[in-house]
């Protein structure tokens, strides 16, 4: 077997000498000049032989028993203990000469990085003398390597070539060192952490920076039904500018006291929509506008004004917050909190959700998604493990995505993504785009500017199939919808404790615990005239109210008669009036014909029912008949008793909510609507339910509060008894 070869180089040349080869400079001396054999370095630059002028042949570098003079020229990036030669060499130079003192020296650690050029000033000389002791005539000749020293730098510095050589290396170095940390490494989003934070601003295209919301249409009440404003505006213009912040809530032991460890520390407990109780992960968006501008347009004839009638100008806030469960990663609630001062007047509105909601929280149901666009990207959330590397392409919650390449916000480099909504653009309503820019040192788009416009016009539909086109006109609001800003991080602050999601804790609810008993259930659509109430929290439930139908034979005779004759009632809605309750009920009959009753009851059944008819009518519409897809569903007085239940719902029981701790306000009434497969009022509920349709119970309140005016309204699943979700609204004119 050949012997291991051995070098009277350093382990600070070879490395050097593997930097300048382009080779790994990491191991162990013999495993780097195994390295650079291999890579074809000649063995005299390596140490291994030298060349013999006496004899005109290469020698091996053992054999010498001289160090040439002639030695090539060879880079060390040294450290301190390298630089030092043997004590020999040492007792020799203890006293240096005042112009060796004087000469400069350049000392590069193997582990910097050279970052810019420098220019070297050096005294330049054609020939180094030669330090090395020299042995004595009498000494015996040895291949001890130890006899052989290394080159130092500072005798390499004073070369005309080793100069050049680093010179150049310094340029190249510099300019490789720019290159390199100017080309963005592929990444994956980093998880969200308890207590992250960011700053961001709002801004747009419009004069003066600003973002934009236009509204025309049924779309007009995404922003009058929070702001609860009456004005019957046909076409609405928001303006919008200011500063906001991004956070995930780091919260404390005192949010985990049903857990028996601190494991999840940073998790908040929520109330769900069947009252019980959950660890998520809060996120929370604080938009402060402070340009806040609001136009409206009336409608002339059977057109919209092109002209602004009423123009607004103030500030507003608006706070967005999502509870995210731990295990299943699914959104719990979402609470949109909207405080607007226009031109004196005070608009107060919060919108609580039972899963997504916010301000587009009716669009979602119809575009899964498109709620994403009203604040900054989770990355995570957004992206996943998805890896962020160019033309890397995927999709989120009806959003595909595509990194373009990469583009410098301020002075950092970023990835831009480019994402288009795909139901918007498959089914014809319009298009949803946003451009992000990703930075790998934050959780959130370090910007986002963000596209939509959503119209029901022919002209967005040109492109659709036939089908497509009845889905849109069965399900799209009419007018067109359109938004348009811009977000822009101006720091970040990073938390210390991941967020672990997708795993259990300690007393989290069971399958079993949601849904009621189906002993509670009411099959109610076989032969039933109406959906049993028996409320013993309300003076005139909606089972004693229909004794009254008998009284109004001769002046109702249209309604008594269908439902004499196997109809139902698929809508009815109570009202206190003093001490007598007001019912307005809509039937339907066998052939589909349908209309209202309304009448008022009074007294009690001990005394006997005073019951008076107040009016009727017809619908010009037909209203679809069908008793077999009427689910089975909670009574009426379950749900009531469910929603006044203070340790499943507290927000529900309040002097500014529905009830008191003995029952319903006066103003509080409630309700139920039964929609079923079928074609009603111009809409074909088949696409949209299965064989089974659906029961939902409203409870509504509206009053008013010294010089505010304020309602409150909920909306529950009546085959599951689930809270759907509520808004609280209070307006307060100058």
């Amino acid at each position: 077997m050949d012997e291991e070869p051995t070098t009277n180089l350093t382990v600070a040349k070879l490395k050097a000498l593997c930097v300048l080869n382009d080779l790994s400079a990491s191991g162990k001396k013999s495993e780097l000049l195994q390295r650079l054999l291999d890579a074809g370095v000649d063995r005299e630059t390596l140490g291994l032989e030298v060349f013999d002028e006496e004899t005109a042949t290469f020698q091996e570098a053992g054999d010498e028993t001289e160090e040439p003079a002639d030695e090539p020229v060879m880079l060390s990036l040294e450290d301190d203990d390298t630089l030092t030669p043997d004590e020999a060499v040492e007792e020799e130079e203890q006293t240096p000469s005042a112009s060796e003192e004087e000469e400069p020296m350049l000392s590069l650690d193997e582990d910097e990085e050279v970052l810019e050029a420098e220019i070297l000033e050096a005294d330049l000389i054609d020939e180094a003398p030669d330090r090395s002791p020299q042995p004595a005539e009498s000494e015996p000749k040895t291949s001890d390597t130890s006899t052989v020293q290394a080159t130092t730098l500072k005798e390499m510095l004073q070369r005309p070539q080793t100069v050049a050589i680093l010179l150049t290396l310094l340029i190249l170095g510099a300019g490789g060192w720019y290159y390199v940390n100017n080309q963005l490494e592929p990444f994956t989003a980093d998880s969200l952490r308890y207590g992250d934070r960011m700053n961001y601003m709002i801004t747009g295209e419009e004069d003066g920076g600003k973002g934009s919301f236009i509204a025309t249409g049924e779309y007009v009440s995404l922003v009058t039904e929070r702001l609860e404003d009456a004005t019957d505006y046909c076409k609405i213009k928001l303006t919008f500018k200011g500063e906001s912040e991004a956070s995930i809530t780091n919260g404390g032991s005192s949010e985990l006291f049903a857990q028996t460890s601190d494991d999840r520390l940073g998790a908040v407990h929520v109330r769900g929509g069947q009252g019980l109780s959950w660890l998520a992960m809060e996120s929370q968006n604080e938009m402060q506008f402070t340009q806040f501008d609001l136009s409206g347009h009336y409608p002339i004839a059977s057109t919209c004004s092109e002209f602004t009638t009423d123009s607004t100008s103030g500030q507003a806030s608006l706070t967005l917050r999502t509870w995210k469960e731990l295990r299943e990663q699914v959104v719990l609630a979402t609470e949109l909190d909207v405080d607007a001062t226009l031109s004196g007047d005070n608009y107060q509105a919060t919108a609580f959700t039972y899963g997504v909601g916010g301000l587009f929280g009716d669009l979602e149901e119809l575009s899964p998604g498109l709620g994403r666009v009203v604040a900054p990207i989770e990355l995570a959330d957004f992206f996943g493990n998805d890896y962020i590397t160019k033309d890397a392409t995927g999709t989120s919650s009806g959003w595909e995505w595509r990194v373009t390449g990469s583009e410098k916000v301020g002075s950092t480099n970023m990835w831009k993504v480019t994402a288009s909504h795909r139901d918007i653009r498959d089914f014809c309503l319009g298009y949803a785009t946003m451009n992000l820019w990703l930075d790998a040192d934050s959780p959130w788009a370090a910007r986002q500017e963000v596209d939509v416009a959503i119209s029901s016009s022919d002209a967005s539909q040109s492109g659709c199939s036939g089908w497509q086109q009845r889905g849109v006109e069965a399900v799209l609001p009419e007018g067109e919808l359109e938004l348009h800003h811009t977000f822009d991080q101006t720091s970040i602050t990073r938390g210390v404790k991941t967020v672990e999601l997708g795993k259990t804790y300690d007393n989290r609810p069971q399958a079993n615990d949601l849904n009621p008993d189906s002993d509670d259930l009411v099959d109610w659509g076989v032969d039933g005239m109406h959906l049993p109430d028996n409320s013993s929290q309300r003076a005139h439930p909606l089972d004693q109210a229909m004794t009254c139908l008998d009284n109004f034979s001769s002046t109702a005779s249209g309604a008594v008669t269908a439902l004499e004759n196997d109809g139902y009632i698929w809508r009815a809605v109570d009202a206190q009036n003093g001490s007598a309750t007001d019912w307005n009920i809509s039937w339907v009959a066998t052939d589909a014909t349908a209309g209202w009753l309304l009448f008022s009851v009074s007294g009690t059944v001990a005394e006997g029912l005073t019951c008076e008819y107040i009016a009727k009518g017809t619908f010009d519409d037909t209203v679809a008949y069908n008793r077999e897809s009427i689910p089975e569903v909670l009574a009426l007085h379950d749900i009531e008793a469910r929603l006044m239940d203070a340790q499943r719902f507290p927000s529900l029981t309040d002097s500014a909510a529905l009830f008191d701790t003995s029952g319903p306000h006066p103003e509080t009434r409630m309700g139920y609507l039964v929609v079923v497969p079928g074609t009603g009022f111009g809409i074909d509920f088949g696409d949209f339910l299965d064989t089974n349709g659906a029961t939902t119970v409203d409870v509504q309140r509206s009053w008013e509060d010294g010089d505010a005016d304020r309602s409150f309204s909920l909306l529950v699943d009546a085959t599951d008894g689930r809270l759907i979700g509520w808004t609280s609204t209070s307006v307060e004119l100058a």
